[in-house]
């Protein structure tokens, strides 16, 4: 059996167990980073969501249990997995996106680090992998629990 059917079958089973609709469910994989994308499309978006994303993310972290367990051994099993319902990650993602840039901008332009607001660690990975290329920018996580945030740093050096 494909990974991709794998994942929409584990992902149907799960959704199944939970009393709602969804009416498409695809799945994108990127094979230079492994990343594995499940896109749902719901009317009842709002519950699967839940309030600052958190139902969303205990779905995505179950469903990413039960892949390990399913696939271990194989190269998919440690793939980044983002569960993503009626485009609310890839919003959430463009708008870290945004947020990251202005602030590496203005620590470039004052020469002198900045603390992001504290995040997710799925938002963190974001921040941390966009920010990852730029010139005279490096990154780091500081603080635990939900006070750990993304210190931007000014660096002379890195490239």
């Amino acid at each position: 059996m494909s990974f991709e059917k794998e994942l929409q079958n584990a992902t149907q089973e799960l959704l199944s167990k939970i009393p709602f609709v969804v009416e498409e469910i695809s799945i994108e994989t990127n094979p230079e980073t492994l990343d594995l994308w499940c896109s749902l499309s719901s009317s009842d978006s709002h519950y699967l969501i839940g309030k600052d994303g958190d139902v969303i993310l205990s779905i995505t972290h179950l469903l990413k249990k039960i892949l390990e367990k399913r696939l271990r051994g194989t190269e998919l099993a440690d793939s980044n997995f983002i569960l993503d319902i009626n485009g609310y990650h890839k919003k959430n993602i463009e708008s870290i996106h945004s947020r990251a840039h202005m602030l590496a901008e203005r620590v470039k332009y004052f020469k002198n680090s900045i603390e992001a607001p504290p995040m997710t660690s799925f938002e963190r990975r974001i921040v941390h992998s966009y920010l990852s290329g730029q010139k005279n920018i490096k990154t780091e996580s500081t603080g635990t629990g939900r006070d750990r945030r993304v210190v931007i740093l000014y660096d002379e050096k890195a490239v």
